[in-house]
C-alpha cells in the first residue's frame, strides 16, 4: 500500500430530501421525493472528496447515515487508496454481508475515496481511470411514470424538448390493455425511430410478463427493463428466451458477484449497474471488465454525474440514464447536449454542494 498519500481524516454524512420536479408512479411504487445522503471525505492535506448515495425511502436515511458513520470510523487514518479502502470496508462487514445499507455505504465511500484521489492527481476522473472523455448517448428517465395513456403521450413530448430523443417508459399497469395504450401513445407523440426504454419495476410474475412483453414485442420497445424480481436469474432468463424485445437488468444487482451470477444465468441482453449498489467506481470497474469478457451492452442507472466517467471507462458502454434528482443540491448538473452527455472537466467527479439548498432541504 502507498504511504506516502493523503490519509483519511473524517467522513460526514448529510441527509437531505429534495422534491422531484416530477414525481414518478411506478409498478414498484410512488417517489415524490429524492433522499440522499451527502457525502464528504476530508483529507489530511485538505482535499474533500465528495458523492452521494439514494437511499430509495425517506425512512431509510437514518440507518443509511448510521452506516456511513460507523464505516468511516473503519477508514479513518488510513492513506487514500479507494481500491485498498473497499477492501478494509469489506473486510470490516464480512459478517454482517455487503448488502443494504452496508452495500450503500461501501459504495458511497468509494466514490467519495476516488473523487478525492482525482483531486489530488488535479485531473478529473475519467482521466484518472486513464480513458479519454467521451458523449455518451443519453436517455431522459426523470419522468414518463404510471400516468395514462393521454398524460404519457404528452409528457414525453417534454421530455424530448429537454433535448432528449431518446426517453423510459414505465409499464406495469393493472391490465396489460394499459401497457399498450401507453406504450403507442408515447411512440405516436416520439415519432417511429427515437429509441423507447421501457421499467417494469419488478413487479411481474414470469408467466405475466412472457405473456404481455410477447403482446409488445411489435410496438419497437428497445428494451424491457426487471420485469421480475431482480435476483430471478431464471426468470428473466425464461423471459429472454420466449420474447424478442431485449431484456435489460441490473441496478439492483450488489457488486460484480451478483452481476456475474446474472450473466451466468443467461438473464439479460443488456446490463444497467448502479454506482452506489455495484460498488462505487472499484466495483463498476469489476464489472466493465466483466461486461467486456461476455461483450455484454453496459448502461447506468442514477447518478448520472460519475456513471458518465465510468461509462467513458467501459470497452461496452451503451447509456446513460439521466436524472435530475440530485441537481437542487449541486452547484452546477451535469449538462446535456443534443442527447448526450459528458463528464465534467473539473477535478474529480465534478460534484460540489449548493450549500443554501441543503441548508433548504437537510434533515
Amino acid at each position: 500500500m502507498t504511504t506516502d498519500r493523503p490519509t483519511v481524516s473524517a467522513v460526514r454524512a448529510r441527509p437531505v430530501v429534495v422534491p422531484m420536479r416530477r414525481p414518478l408512479a411506478t409498478a414498484g411504487g410512488a417517489v415524490s421525493e429524492a433522499p440522499l445522503v451527502l457525502i464528504d471525505l476530508d483529507c489530511s492535506d485538505g482535499t474533500v472528496g465528495r458523492a452521494y448515495s439514494f437511499a430509495y425511502h425517506r425512512w431509510a436515511l437514518r440507518p443509511l447515515v448510521a452506516m456511513f458513520d460507523v464505516l468511516a470510523e473503519k477508514i479513518a487514518g488510513l492513506p487514500l487508496d479507494p481500491e485498498s479502502l473497499q477492501a478494509d470496508l469489506w473486510a470490516a462487514c464480512r459478517l454482517v454481508g455487503g448488502k443494504g445499507v452496508a452495500g450503500q455505504a461501501i459504495s458511497g465511500l468509494d466514490m467519495a475515496a476516488w473523487d478525492a484521489f482525482a483531486k489530488t492527481r488535479g485531473e478529473p476522473l475519467y482521466k484518472t481511470l486513464g480513458v479519454e472523455a467521451l458523449d455518451i448517448p443519453a436517455y431522459n428517465s426523470k419522468g414518463l411514470g404510471m400516468i395514462g395513456a393521454e398524460a404519457a403521450g404528452r409528457e414525453a413530448m417534454e421530455l424530448q424538448d429537454e433535448g432528449f430523443e431518446a426517453v423510459k417508459v414505465r409499464l406495469g399497469y393493472p391490465a396489460l390493455e394499459e401497457d399498450l395504450a401507453v406504450v403507442r401513445a408515447v411512440r405516436a407523440a416520439i415519432g417511429p425511430d427515437a429509441p423507447l426504454m421501457s421499467d417494469y419495476n419488478q413487479s411481474q410474475s414470469v408467466d405475466e410478463v412472457i405473456c404481455r412483453v410477447s403482446a409488445l414485442d411489435g410496438e419497437g420497445l428497445y428494451w424491457v427493463e426487471e420485469p421480475v424480481h431482480y435476483d430471478d436469474f431464471a426468470g428473466h432468463a425464461a423471459l429472454r428466451a420466449a420474447v424478442e424485445t431485449p431484456i435489460q437488468t441490473g441496478e439492483n444487482c450488489w457488486f460484480p458477484g451478483e452481476m456475474a451470477k446474472c450473466l451466468d444465468a443467461g438473464a439479460c441482453d443488456y446490463f444497467m449497474p448502479d454506482a452506489g449498489k455495484i460498488g462505487g467506481v472499484t466495483g463498476w470497474l469489476g464489472a466493465a471488465k466483466l461486461a467486456a469478457e461476455r461483450d455484454m451492452p453496459l448502461s447506468s442507472h442514477l447518478y448520472p454525474e460519475v456513471s458518465v466517467h465510468l461509462l467513458a471507462a467501459s470497452p461496452t458502454r451503451h447509456w446513460l440514464e439521466y436524472v435530475d434528482w440530485a441537481e437542487p443540491i449541486l452547484a452546477a448538473p451535469l449538462p446535456v447536449t443534443a442527447g448526450f452527455c459528458r463528464p465534467m472537466e473539473k477535478p474529480g467527479i465534478g460534484i460540489e454542494w449548493n450549500e443554501p439548498a441543503v441548508a433548504e432541504y437537510g434533515l
